[in-house]
Parts: structure tokens; C-alpha cells; sequence
């Protein structure tokens, strides 16, 4: 049942990317105790880093190599464990390859052990809804507290593109008959592909351009990344699909038909907002239908969901004007169903960020239809200003955030939905969340 520790004992392990997410450090926790040596490999330097290594300071087997990937670390090694987002034609990865040393990621090792340990896996991928979905499905899930065939009850586990967690440390906990469901993006699912596994329910919401600077303008190595999660389905598998996706996953010719759910009925009173959220409870719904619960399991558990943070989350209301954070929309069409969900001469809107090379002209109309429009720096904002030349630029989130609550009024929506990256003005997107959040709290 632990076929996890002899995968990695006596073994030296190369970890390529750290981060300062927690992902790469949790992993890291994880791996050290279970192997001969660990060198942990990240661009980012030694200062840059320090944060991360201070967790770390336990554990005598680790080496770091840091501002730099070499060579020998990957050549040199009995397997290498790479972070999402390694550039497709990276040269270190390459030559692991060609020396026969195995590269792994850490999702997708998790994923094979846990399957071995004899937990059902759920994984959600797609451009927009899938974290919302997979959180939809795990709160149904722990709130229906579901039993396996000889009357034990279940653990429910949520991760993949999870704030700060190590999937892979939560192998210990698993069991047989545990469901585990997963947020996959694009770059996880090319660990899955390398391991020709996918999961026994998967799940796609949708495809739109994304990442294409990663994939080099590319929309169709982007597609079959995300493929992964059904490519290796076998029979009895099964495969959700929003119809926006039905007909390209059928072009794919994938194992198992794809299913698209019926919509969920009109009286069911959802918190959160939008005609999208409801396309991605009536995902989950089908999804938990599938997992063996009843209607009313499903519906008490749809009904009593919070937005997840930073997915056009409802966070306060100040003297009369409601605030949301969808910190999480970072292309174009994130935004426009965003705004599609509220009254648009009643919304005041925070937008703007780094380029993604994305179109903006549908983005650029519906944002002129709005009370008010405040803009973050960045490559992509530069682009936006050009479309929107009455809109201001700021160079701070208190700033902007201050400005834009001023121009609100009684029964406006004050919206923060970048439609764009983070990088510039902030380290990563979870920095602009946070300030977001913590201006906010400040409003009086």
C-alpha cells in the first residue's frame, strides 16, 4: 500500500523549481526524508529564495543549486521532478532524457500512487471554471460524507493548482476508496501524458487562448496538453465536457464518449454568481451524479458553496456598494463573463496587467459599457489604453482600488477582474490577491 517509499528510497533526486508558491517547498518536505540526496535547482537566487530554504533548514540531504540549472544535476541523477511551466524545449530536460534519467511531475506521481492505493480520481481541467468546479465537487462531496461499500467513511482530497499545497505530500493519507479530485492546468497534465495515466472521472469546462505565450502562439499543443486528462481513459472511465468543447474533444476521438451535462434546474439558488458558475455547477452536478450521490446530496451542497478566493468572489459591501475580487481572470474572456454577471452602468471595474498576446477588442467594448474603468500597469494595460484612452493608470493596488471605490455609488459593483497576468507590479498572482484583499478590508 506505501509502493512510495521504495519508488524514492536510496534514490538522488533532482527538483527542478522551488518557488515561493509553497508548492515546491511542500514537495520538497515531502521527498527529503524518503531519499538519498536532493538537490533542489530554481533561476530564482539564494536571496530570492531564502524564505522557501528557512522551511527547509531540517533536512541535511539537500543541496541547492540556485540562479542557475546545471547539466550534470540532470544527467547525473536516478530521476528528476520538474515544475509546471518548464519551457517545452528546455535544454536541461532534455538532456536528462537523453541520458535515460526518468522526469516526472510531482501532480502526476501523486496521481499513479494514489490510484495504486485505490482512490477514485476526479480531475477537472479547462481555460475557465475549473478551479470553481473542482471545489464545487469536493464540497459536495465532504458535505455528503460519502461511505465506500463496506460502510467506511470516505476522505475527500482537493488538490493539483492549489494555492500553496503539495499534492504529492498527501499520498500518505490516502486509502481505497478515497476520492481525490484535481484542478489541472495545462502544465500538469503534461506529467499525466508522460505517464500515460488519466483519470476515472475527467472533466473539461472549456478552450480558449491562453498561455500561448508559452506555447508559442500555438492553441492546439495547448489543446493536447489538456488532452491529457481523457487521452488515456479506459473503458468504464468517463468524460464531462462543456458543450463549448464537445465538438473538438470529439474530434480528438477520445475512449470513452463525452458526456455534457443538462443544466441545473432554475430553483436551485446558487451564491455564486453568473450564468458561467451555473454552467460549471451543472458540470460538477453530473459529475456527482457519476460518484453515486442522490439530487438532494447534490443540491444542498451546490446551494451552500462560497466562491473560491479570487473567482468572482463576493467580499464585502461598503455603504452600499458590493465588492468582488475575481483576481483569478487573467485573460480576456475571463473578464467578459465577469462582467456579463452584473449590470454593466452599475459596475466599476479594475482591469490591466502583463501581455499575454491575447485579442482585446471584444474586452475593450463591453469595458466602455461600464460606469467606470480603473487600469493596473502593465504591458497588456498599455495595449488596453490605446482602446480606452479615457481610463487611468495606476501604479499601486491601494491607489486604484481607493480611486475606483470613490467613483462608486449606492447599488454599483466594484470589480476587480484583471483580464490579464500579474507579472510587473506584482511577484505573482497571488501577491495582487493579497493586496487587493487587504486594501479592501481597509474600506470604510
Amino acid at each position: 500500500m506505501q509502493g512510495y517509499i521504495d519508488f524514492f528510497k536510496d534514490k538522488r533526486i533532482t527538483l527542478m523549481g522551488l518557488g515561493l508558491l509553497g508548492r515546491g517547498v511542500g514537495d520538497a518536505e515531502f521527498l527529503a526524508p524518503l531519499c538519498r540526496e536532493l538537490i533542489v535547482t530554481d533561476k530564482k537566487t539564494n536571496e530570492e529564495l531564502q524564505e522557501s530554504k528557512n522551511r527547509l533548514a531540517q533536512f541535511p540531504n539537500i543541496t541547492y543549486v540556485l540562479g542557475e540549472h546545471r547539466e550534470e544535476d540532470f544527467t547525473d541523477a536516478d530521476m528528476v521532478i520538474k515544475a509546471a511551466g518548464v519551457p517545452l524545449d528546455s535544454s536541461h530536460i532534455a538532456a536528462a532524457k537523453k541520458a535515460g534519467v526518468p522526469v516526472y511531475m510531482s501532480t502526476a506521481l501523486f496521481a499513479k500512487f494514489a490510484r495504486e492505493q485505490g482512490a477514485t480520481l476526479v480531475a477537472v481541467t479547462g481555460t475557465r471554471g475549473k478551479s470553481t468546479t473542482a471545489a464545487l465537487i469536493h464540497h459536495v462531496l465532504v458535505q455528503a460524507a460519502p461511505r465506500d461499500a463496506s460502510g467506511r467513511e470516505r476522505k475527500i482530497f482537493l488538490g493539483g493548482n492549489v494555492r500553496g499545497l503539495s499534492t504529492l505530500a498527501m499520498i500518505p493519507g490516502v486509502r481505497g476508496g478515497d476520492v481525490v479530485v484535481l484542478e489541472l492546468d495545462s502544465w500538469q497534465l503534461q506529467g499525466f501524458g508522460d505517464l500515460k495515466l488519466s483519470p476515472d472521472i475527467a472533466v473539461f469546462t472549456n478552450l480558449m487562448p491562453d498561455h500561448l505565450n508559452y506555447y508559442a502562439g500555438d492553441l492546439e499543443k495547448y489543446f493536447w496538453d489538456k488532452a491529457n486528462i481523457f487521452t488515456h481513459q479506459k473503458a468504464g472511465d468517463k468524460l464531462v465536457v462543456g458543450e463549448q468543447i464537445l465538438q473538438k474533444i470529439q474530434q480528438a476521438n477520445p475512449p470513452v464518449a463525452p458526456l455534457v451535462p443538462p443544466p441545473i434546474p432554475e430553483s436551485w439558488n446558487l451564491k455564486i454568481v453568473g450564468m458561467h458558475n451555473r454552467e460549471n455547477a451543472a458540470l460538477a452536478a453530473l459529475t456527482l451524479r457519476m460518484l453515486g450521490l442522490s439530487d438532494d446530496e447534490i443540491k444542498h451542497g451546490l446551494e451552500t458553496f462560497e466562491a473560491v478566493e479570487g473567482r468572482l468572489q463576493f467580499v464585502r459591501e461598503v455603504n452600499g456598494v458590493k465588492i468582488y475580487n475575481d483576481n483569478n481572470a487573467t485573460t480576456p474572456e475571463a473578464t467578459l463573463a465577469a462582467l456579463s454577471s452584473f449590470d454593466p452602468s452599475k459596475t466599476i471595474l479594475i482591469a490591466g496587467g502583463s501581455d499575454k498576446n491575447l485579442p482585446l477588442e471584444l474586452l475593450a467594448e463591453k469595458m466602455r459599457q461600464c460606469k467606470k474603468v480603473f487600469l493596473l500597469a502593465g504591458g497588456g494595460t498599455d495595449k488596453l489604453k490605446i482602446l480606452l484612452p479615457d481610463s487611468p493608470i495606476y501604479g499601486t493596488m491601494e491607489e486604484v482600488v481607493r480611486d475606483a471605490f470613490s467613483a462608486a455609488a449606492l447599488g454599483d459593483v466594484l470589480l476587480m477582474s484583471p483580464a490579464f497576468a500579474s507579472f510587473g507590479m506584482f511577484r505573482n498572482e497571488y501577491d495582487r490577491n493579497d493586496q487587493f484583499m487587504e486594501v479592501v478590508k481597509q474600506l470604510q
